[in-house]
């Protein structure tokens, strides 16, 4: 059987990446600004350190002009936003590396970030309260409030939360009529994914609301989510008897009020199943299930209330009256997978280490909240949302270039195994290699890539053209 050598290991592996990352060409304006944006993806992979645009530079070895053009192309209008999250979504879902599905539909994972930025000429910045129990996170922080999206991919017998979209939602007001809350600027995230199936959206009990339920029933997709445990449903009313006479007004609909948490005191009604939660095993859980009405969304609901031997009591609910209770615990026990993708982001692709100041801007105060914009002038107002345009460019190539690590990792994990050149302890049989050792692997085998492709691939002449012969980083990739 034919084994490929190191080298042409190394081609085929970048050559994968970059066969992915052409079918973003219709993001851009312009050639160049394709192969910039590229550039930017391929030094977004390989960076040992997360310091900004200057990492990038120093990654790849390239000349310091490079620095200034790589800020202009996050500043651009010619890299469409809204274009290149419509063809990284595109990609993903025609491509397909092992998206899981239930009932036919695709798993869709969101929730909130936030991101600590000490600048006071960026906009957007604001004081934050951080509701976690980990006690390396400060309880307030100045920084970005941002929401996110992935869809869970299976690969090997690992899940990935692969990342589609972020944006800021929170630190600026344009206008005073502006009443949109972060549940209302979900949904536009979601429908701006311009997705063409219908999908279940998993996410945690802050996005448990009518706007999100009814926001998502409109375009035939299902909400899994967790509600708090006071939450209160109805049965359905009683039908009045047929010979009674009709009375005045519109017939009942709700009747009689129940707490969710009394579901679980009738022990005979609970049933008993093996946990099917990711990575439980040996667990055996009890739950009981109740199709009641929900009063945010006027409609019937499927209830799933579970006893969890160490977690204890759980109550998840489902707008989806078809969707077995099994298959309800099972994909909201992935919705902490949006988790480990954010601290990929953070610590290994670095897609939130922007550092783009506005000099123009009015420098914050350390006690301040939202930004209102209403009295500013148009030019101030413009030049506030061609920075936080900035911000979204960044984060958004971030997550295509963990998106492509995670793709690589599904589909070539043999490959990336054979280049990735070092050793780890966690190195499993059955587990799909981390975005971390796909970056290792990628990394390693730049140099052999720059050499074997030169005559071949137009990004390889992009970054040749542009290396610094006079640092290590740069005649390391030239040899």
């Amino acid at each position: 059987m034919f084994e490929p050598t190191g080298k042409e290991t190394a081609s085929m592996l970048w050559n994968q990446w970059w066969i992915l990352t052409c079918q973003l060409r219709s993001a851009c304006a312009r050639t160049r600004t394709f192969l910039w944006m590229s550039l930017c993806l391929a030094g977004m992979t390989v960076r040992k350190d997360l310091l900004g645009v200057t990492s990038i530079v120093r990654a790849l070895g390239l000349e310091p002009a490079c620095y200034d053009r790589l800020l202009d192309l996050f500043h651009s209008s010619a890299l469409n936003l809204d274009k290149l999250t419509c063809a990284w979504c595109a990609l993903v879902f025609r491509l397909d590396p092992g998206i899981l599905r239930v009932n036919g539909r695709p798993v869709l994972v969101g929730d909130g970030i936030k991101v600590a930025k000490a600048g006071r000429k960026m906009p957007g910045v604001k004081k934050l309260h951080q509701q976690s129990e980990s006690n390396n996170k400060a309880e307030y922080i100045f920084g970005h409030s941002c929401q996110a999206v992935a869809v869970l991919t299976q690969a090997l017998s690992s899940v990935f939360a692969l990342p589609l979209a972020c944006r800021i939602h929170e630190g600026t007001v344009f206008s005073n009529r502006d009443q949109r809350t972060l549940l209302d600027k979900m949904i536009l995230l979601l429908d701006s994914l311009a997705l063409t199936q219908p999908f279940y959206f998993v996410a945690d009990a802050y996005y448990a609301s009518g706007k999100v339920g009814r926001g998502l029933l409109a375009r035939s997709n299902h909400l899994v989510t967790r509600v708090k445990s006071n939450s209160v449903a109805f049965f359905p009313a009683t039908p009045p008897p047929p010979n009674r006479p009709r009375r005045r007004g519109r017939p009942a609909k709700y009747g009689k009020k129940i707490k969710l948490a009394t579901l679980l005191k009738d022990a005979d009604r609970l049933q008993q199943a093996p946990s099917p939660v990711y990575g439980e095993k040996g667990v055996t859980l009890q739950f009981r299930t109740a199709d009641l009405l929900w009063r945010p969304v006027g409609i019937l609901v499927r209830f799933v209330v579970v006893l969890h031997p160490q977690r204890g009591a759980i109550l998840l609910m489902c707008t989806d009256l078809t969707l077995s209770p099994l298959d309800v615990i099972r994909i909201y026990g992935l919705r902490f997978k949006i988790e480990v993708s954010f601290k990929q982001a953070l610590h290994v692709i670095g897609a939130y280490a922007y550092h783009f100041w506005m000099a123009a801007m009015t420098p914050l105060r350390r006690v301040r909240g939202n930004q209102h914009l209403h009295r500013k002038s148009e030019d101030y107002r413009n030049a506030v949302r061609r920075k936080i345009a900035a911000y979204h460019r960044h984060i958004q190539l971030g997550l295509i270039a963990q998106g492509l690590l995670q793709i690589l990792s599904a589909t070539q994990p043999k490959m990336v195994w054979r280049s990735f050149g070092s050793w780890i302890r966690t190195i499993r049989p059955g587990l799909a290699p981390s975005e971390q050792v796909v970056a290792v692997a990628l990394r390693n085998t730049l140099p052999e890539f720059l050499a074997a492709a030169a005559k071949t691939s137009i990004l390889v002449k992009f970054i040749r053209y542009r290396l610094d012969l006079s640092r290590t980083e740069g005649t390391s990739l030239a040899a």
